[in-house]
C-alpha cells in the first residue's frame, strides 16, 4: 500500500510539466500562487481538532522549514527546465536522483543496498540513458538542462531528508509547513497577480502542492529510499506520455526502449518489495 501512495504521487506530478507549459507565467509566480492555494487548502484541514493534535512542539517544526528550502530548489530548478528545454529533457535529467540515492542512503540511513536493488537502478538508469539519446542536446536547451540535472540533485537530497524525518511528522503537516517556508522566500519577489492562470495555480496548488505530496510523504514512512527513488522513474514515462497527449512532442524509438526498461524496473521494484 505505502508503494501505491508514492506511484500515485508520481504520476500527478508528471503532468507538471504540461500545466507550466501552458500557464504561461514566470516560475517563480506559478510556484508562489499554487503554494497560496495549497496553504489555504491544508490549512482548513489543520483547523480539525485531530490534525491540530498533530501539530508538534516549535522546536521541531526547523525540519519541516529546511524541506522547504530544499523543496524549492527542487521545484524551481524543476519548472526552470520545463521552460527552457522539452519536457522528455526535463523529467530524465531530473531523474538522475535515484542513482544519488543508491549511494547517499547507505551512508545517512544505513539503508543496505541490495542485489536486487542494484540491478534495478542499473535497468532504471540504462533505460533513462537510452531515452536521453533520442533527444537532441542544442545550445539552447542548456540552461534547461542544467537546472534539470540540479533539480535531481535537491530530489534526492529530499528524499533522504524526509525518509530520516517523516515518521516524527503527520504528511499533511510535513507539507503545510514547507509550503508555508516556501512562500515567505517567494513572497518578496511577486510582483502582479496575472489572473489568467488562476487555473493553473488552483490545479497545482489543489493536485500538486497538496494531494500529492501529502501521498508521497506518507509512502516514504514505510518505504525505503531507493526503493522511493526507483519508483520514480516511472514519472518520465508518465510525463512523456502526457507531452505527447497535450503538446505534440513526439519522443523518437529511443524513448520507447527506454521507458519499457523503466517500467520493467519498475514492475521488478514492487514485485516482493519488502525484499528490496
Amino acid at each position: 500500500m505505502a508503494s501505491s501512495y508514492i506511484l500515485f504521487a508520481i504520476f500527478l506530478w508528471s503532468s507538471l510539466g504540461v500545466v507550466v507549459r501552458l500557464s504561461g507565467v514566470a516560475v517563480h509566480t506559478l510556484i508562489f500562487y499554487s503554494i497560496i492555494v495549497s496553504l489555504i487548502v491544508q490549512g482548513i484541514m489543520l483547523l480539525q481538532s485531530n490534525y491540530r493534535k498533530k501539530i508538534p512542539p516549535f522546536k521541531m517544526l526547523r525540519y519541516p522549514l529546511i524541506l522547504g528550502v530544499l523543496s524549492l530548489i527542487n521545484t524551481f530548478t524543476y519548472f526552470y527546465a520545463f521552460k527552457y528545454t522539452t519536457i522528455a529533457n526535463a523529467v530524465l535529467t531530473h531523474y538522475t536522483a535515484p542513482v544519488i540515492v543508491a549511494f547517499l542512503a547507505p551512508i545517512f540511513l544505513n539503508e543496505r543496498i541490495t542485489k536486487k536493488i542494484t540491478i534495478v537502478i542499473i535497468i532504471a538508469s540504462a533505460g533513462l540513458w537510452i531515452m536521453l539519446n533520442g533527444f537532441s542536446f542544442s545550445d539552447s536547451h542548456t540552461a534547461g538542462l542544467i537546472a534539470g540535472l540540479i533539480s535531481g540533485l535537491a530530489y534526492a537530497v529530499i528524499i533522504i531528508f524526509v525518509r530520516f524525518y517523516a515518521k516524527d511528522f503527520k504528511p499533511l503537516v510535513l507539507s503545510f509547513f514547507s509550503n508555508t517556508m516556501i512562500a515567505i522566500l517567494l513572497a518578496p519577489f511577486i510582483r502582479d497577480f496575472p489572473s489568467h492562470a488562476l487555473w493553473s495555480f488552483i490545479v497545482m496548488g489543489i493536485v500538486h502542492s497538496t494531494i500529492a505530496p501529502i501521498l508521497y510523504f506518507k509512502g516514504l514512512r514505510s518505504v525505503t529510499a531507493n526503493r522511493a527513488a526507483v519508483l520514480g522513474y516511472l514519472e518520465p514515462v508518465s510525463a512523456i506520455i502526457f507531452s505527447m497527449l497535450l503538446l505534440n512532442e513526439l519522443p523518437g524509438r529511443n524513448s520507447f526502449i527506454g521507458g519499457a526498461m523503466i517500467i520493467f524496473s519498475g514492475y521488478l521494484t514492487l514485485k516482493n518489495g519488502e525484499k528490496v
